[in-house]
């Protein structure tokens, strides 16, 4: 029998409080993208989304399933979106929207491309047309969350149903030597019948869009654990040279930093205090911070440990596949560049 798979913990505590989301994942760790999309439905059915109350639950659950595997955490990690999501519109404004249901789902905003996506009302419905772009395990979901431009410009969320006649999923584009089995190609919508969620412009300006970010880098975090993880394992067996030290010792400091924005993000969106511009800029910063740390933690494991675990561990070879790949979801100047633009619009000191 296999051990039970170690939590990534947010807490600098040798024993914190391990949640119910935690919980779960560590007792239903998958094996397959199948047993990943199940695993979703399961922690989405417990209704602890970012802001509830139970953030950091959630972001220790992405980060120990991303530890053991990124992909499962990359196919499990848009399903919560997407029941997080589902939850903010009913409880808003706006009237009753799908419920997630046992149905496994995606969240499809990419923009880009040739012919983008655009709704059109056809009486009191929407229909979609043309083609999105990066739509991750489109081939294998029930329902996704899509964004679409309208004619006016504005840009729209929608539920849609995967299986219409309509939805295309074009194979064979997915090239990627990370995160194989989540191929993330267009698909193209011919005339798909779609139900709007939110008014236009709700799915950016919620508080959830920033959440659902940093989610991410919880994902990316767990990935840089895993790999911190290896080199830890390789100091502790004989005597560890001074060289092998010092790239652990700053493998511990990445960790860490990446740790701690982690456990303040998810203080600050329970507490309420992640919202508009402060939580665009705290899922910016933390997404940085997250995003540099896995670089590095990447650099100093593959200067210490050299070529044979890339070429001999299949575990360790598809961890730094998946990481490198997935951590590219971060801008990195680009993103860096539009926090500095938010630091110099906001006539607050920053620091």
């Amino acid at each position: 029998m296999s051990p039970e798979p170690e939590v990534v913990s947010l807490s600098a505590s040798p024993t914190p409080p391990v949640g119910t989301l935690v919980v779960l994942a560590r007792e239903r760790m998958p094996d397959s993208v199948v047993s990943a999309l199940e695993l979703g439905i399961l922690l989405g059915a417990r209704g602890r989304h970012p802001g509830t109350g139970s953030t950091r639950d959630l972001w220790e659950a992405l980060a120990t399933i991303a530890a053991h595997d990124l992909g499962a955490a990359r196919a499990i990690e848009p399903h919560l979106d997407a029941a997080a999501i589902l939850d903010q519109a009913q409880r808003s404004e706006f009237p009753e929207w799908p419920d997630g249901g046992d149905r496994t789902w995606g969240v499809f905003a990419a923009e880009g491309g040739r012919s983008p996506l655009t709704a059109t009302a056809s009486g009191d419905s929407w229909l979609l047309n043309g083609v999105k772009p990066w739509c991750s395990l489109a081939g294998q979901l029930d329902a996704a969350l899509v964004t679409a431009r309208l004619d006016d410009g504005a840009r729209r969320l929608f539920a849609v149903d995967l299986h219409h006649a309509g939805i295309d999923v074009e194979a064979g584009s997915w090239q990627a030597r990370g995160l194989t089995e989540i191929p993330s190609g267009p698909v193209r919508f011919s005339a798909v019948p779609a139900i709007p969620v939110g008014e236009p412009g709700w799915y950016l300006d919620r508080p959830g869009f920033s959440w659902g970010g940093i989610g991410v880098a919880a994902c990316w975090f767990g990935g840089a654990v895993g790999l911190a993880r290896t080199i830890l394992a390789a100091a502790r067996v004989g005597e560890p040279d001074p060289l092998m030290l010092m790239h652990l010792g700053a493998v511990d400091r990445h960790v860490q930093d990446s740790r701690r924005a982690l456990e303040e993000a998810a203080a600050l969106v329970d507490d309420g205090s992640a919202t508009g511009r402060e939580g665009r800029m705290l899922a910016k910063r933390v997404r940085a911070t997250v995003a540099n740390a896995c670089e590095e933690i990447a650099r100093h494991v593959g200067h210490a440990l050299g070529p044979a675990p890339l070429a001999l561990d299949a575990a360790h070879a598809k961890r730094v596949a998946d990481l490198e790949l997935y951590v590219r979801q971060h801008h990195a100047e680009r993103d860096e560049a539009s926090l500095g633009r938010d630091l110099v619009l906001d006539e607050r000191s920053p620091w």
